[in-house]
C-alpha cells in the first residue's frame, strides 16, 4: 500500500482550501456598493422626460419619485436608505412638489423600519417654512416620533428659528414650548438664546431682559454673546434713560460679564445720543481701566458729546490724548475738533486745521466746510466765507443744501442779494428740495431794492421746480408794483400776469 505524501495532503490552512465563514456577496462592502448603485439609478431616473415620468406614475399609482426610489433599490436587492429619502425630500421641496412630498412621508412612516435621523426631519421643517408653509412645519414637528425618531432640542430649535423670523409667527412660540414639554424635550440654553435674539430683533427688550433673568434664576449659564446682544438692544431703546442703561451694564458686570470694545462702543453711542457727554466720558475712562484701548471711533463720539455739553477744555484734552496714544484721527474726529474750536470763537484755528488734515492724508468733507462757513457767516466774515467756498470748489467738494442755506442767509443779511440769487439758481439747477423760506428773504430783498424783474425771474424758476413762495413774497411784490388790484377777484396766476404788465 502506497501512502500519500504528506506534502500532497490538503492543508486546511492554505488559502485555496480555507472555508469562509460568510459568503463574500453578503459582506458589508457589497451592501454599501448596492446602495450606492441604487442611489445612482435613482438620480438618473429623475432626469427622464416628463412624459415618461407621467406614464410610470400612472402604472404604479404612486408619485413618480417615490416609485423610482422603491424600484431603484429593489433592482439591487437592498432597502432604501435614510440618505435616499433625504435626497428625494430635498428634491421635492426645492421644486415645490409638496403634494408628492406627502406621499413620500406617509410611505416613510408606514413602511420603513429604520430610525429616521432627526436632521432629515429638521431640514424638512426648514424647507416648509421657506415655502411659507409654517403650519406644515409645526405639524411635522408634532409627528416626529411617528417616524421612529426621538425628538430633541435640535428639531425644537429648528422650528423656533423659523417661528422667530417675524412678529406674527412668534405668537405661536408659547404653544410650541408647552407641546415640547409633553414630547419630553428638555429646553436648553440654546433655546433661550434663540428666543432672546428674536425678542431683541423685534424691539421687545423688556421681555428679553425678563427671559435673561429667568435663565439666571433657573441656573442656566449665559454666554457673553447673549449679554452683548441684550446690552446692544438696551442701548438702542429710546425710552430708556441713561441711568437705566448704565444700571443694566453694571448689573451684568456683577454677573461676570466682561464688556468688550463693541459693548463699550454701543454704550458710549447711546449716551452721546441722549446728550450725556460727561457720562460717556466716564464710560471711556472705565474702558481704559478694564485694559481696553479705545479706538478713534470711541474718542470721536465722546468728544462730540463733550462739545455738546459745552465743555471745550475736556474736548481738547481728549484730542491731545488720542494723539499721544498713537491714534490717527479720521475726518469725523477732525470735524468735531474744528467744531470745538469754532464754539470757542477761534475760527482761524479751525481753518488752519484743514491744512493739518491734508498733510496727514485726511481729506476734509462738506461737513468740515459747513462748520467753518456757519461760524464765519455768524460773525459777519462774509469775504472769508466766499474764499472758503471757492476753496471747496477747487477741492472738488460739492456744496449741499445746508451749505447753500448758510451762504445765502449770510449774503442776504449783508445786502448782497444779487449774489444770493445766483446761489439760489444753483440750488434749483441741482434739483435740491429747498424750503420756500430760503427764497423768501432773497425775493423780498430784491423787491425792497426795486429789482422786481429780477424777483419775477427767480419766481418763475421756482414755479418750474414746483417750489411755492411764502405769503411775504406776494406782499413784497404787491407793494413794489404800485398797482391797485381787486383782491376779491384776483388769483395768484393773474396777480403775476398783472405784475408783469405793470412793469
Amino acid at each position: 500500500m502506497v501512502r500519500s505524501s504528506p506534502l500532497k495532503r490538503a492543508n486546511p490552512y492554505l488559502r485555496k482550501h480555507r472555508k469562509w465563514p460568510l459568503s463574500p456577496y453578503k459582506a458589508k462592502w457589497h451592501q454599501t456598493f448596492n446602495q450606492q448603485q441604487a442611489m445612482q439609478n435613482l438620480k438618473q431616473s429623475l432626469t427622464m422626460p416628463p412624459a415618461i415620468q407621467q406614464q410610470q406614475q400612472q402604472k404604479s399609482n404612486r408619485p413618480y419619485i417615490l416609485s423610482s426610489l422603491i424600484h431603484s433599490f429593489d433592482i439591487y436587492n437592498c432597502e432604501p436608505t435614510p440618505e435616499a429619502y433625504h435626497f428625494i425630500i430635498k428634491t421635492l421641496a426645492e421644486t415645490s412638489q409638496f403634494c408628492q412630498l406627502l406621499s413620500v412621508l406617509d410611505y416613510l412612516e408606514r413602511n420603513e423600519k429604520f430610525e429616521t435621523p432627526e436632521y432629515i426631519l429638521a431640514d424638512l421643517i426648514k424647507l416648509y417654512a421657506d415655502a411659507n408653509k409654517i403650519h406644515d412645519s409645526i405639524n411635522l414637528f408634532y409627528r416626529i416620533s411617528k417616524f421612529r425618531c426621538v425628538p430633541s432640542v435640535y428639531s425644537l430649535n429648528t422650528l423656533l428659528s423659523v417661528l422667530c423670523r417675524n412678529k406674527e409667527r412668534i405668537k405661536m412660540v408659547p404653544q410650541i414650548l408647552l407641546k415640547s414639554q409633553l414630547m419630553n424635550i428638555r429646553i436648553e440654553e440654546s433655546c433661550f438664546r434663540l428666543l432672546i435674539r428674536a425678542l431683541c430683533r423685534i424691539n421687545r427688550v423688556g421681555y428679553a431682559i425678563e427671559m435673561l433673568n429667568g435663565m439666571i434664576n433657573d441656573g442656566f449659564s449665559v454666554d457673553s454673546r447673549t449679554f452683548s446682544l441684550v446690552l446692544a438692544s438696551v442701548c438702542e431703546e429710546k425710552d430708556l434713560s441713561s441711568v437705566q442703561v448704565l444700571g443694566f451694564l453694571e448689573g451684568i458686570r456683577k454677573l461676570g460679564f466682561c464688556p468688550g470694545m463693541v459693548d463699550y462702543t454701543n454704550v458710549i453711542r447711546c449716551l452721546v445720543k441722549k446728550e450725556k457727554g460727561l457720562e460717556a466720558l466716564n464710560v471711556l475712562n472705565k474702558m481704559k481701566l478694564d485694559g481696553i484701548k479705545p479706538d478713534i471711533v470711541c474718542y470721536g463720539m465722546v468728544m462730540s458729546g463733550v462739545v455738546a455739553d459745552e465743555d471745550y477744555v475736556k474736548a481738547e484734552k481728549l484730542f491731545d490724548e488720542l494723539l499721544v496714544l498713537g491714534l490717527v484721527p479720521n475726518v469725523h474726529t477732525y470735524n468735531v475738533y474744528i467744531n470745538c474750536l469754532c464754539k470757542k470763537n477761534n475760527v482761524e484755528a479751525g481753518i488752519k486745521m484743514i491744512a493739518c488734515m491734508e498733510e496727514l492724508g485726511c481729506k476734509p468733507n462738506v461737513i468740515t466746510y459747513y462748520t467753518l462757513l456757519r461760524e464765519l457767516c455768524k460773525v459777519g466774515e462774509l469775504g472769508r466765507s466766499k474764499e472758503l467756498m471757492r476753496e471747496m470748489g477747487l477741492e472738488g467738494i460739492a456744496m449741499n443744501l445746508q451749505t447753500y442755506t448758510i451762504m445765502i442767509n449770510g449774503l442776504v443779511s449783508k445786502g448782497e442779494v444779487i449774489e444770493a440769487c445766483y446761489l439760489l439758481e444753483e440750488v434749483l439747477d441741482k434739483d435740491f428740495c429747498p424750503p420756500s423760506l430760503m427764497f423768501d428773504k432773497a425775493i423780498c430783498g430784491l423787491c425792497h431794492r426795486g429789482l422786481v424783474c429780477r424777483a419775477l425771474e427767480l419766481l418763475k424758476k421756482m414755479g418750474e421746480k414746483n417750489v411755492s413762495p411764502g405769503a411775504r413774497v406776494w406782499k413784497a411784490l404787491l407793494l413794489s408794483s404800485g398797482s391797485k388790484l381787486d383782491f376779491s377777484n384776483t388769483s395768484l396766476t393773474g396777480l403775476v400776469d398783472n405784475l408783469k404788465n405793470d412793469i
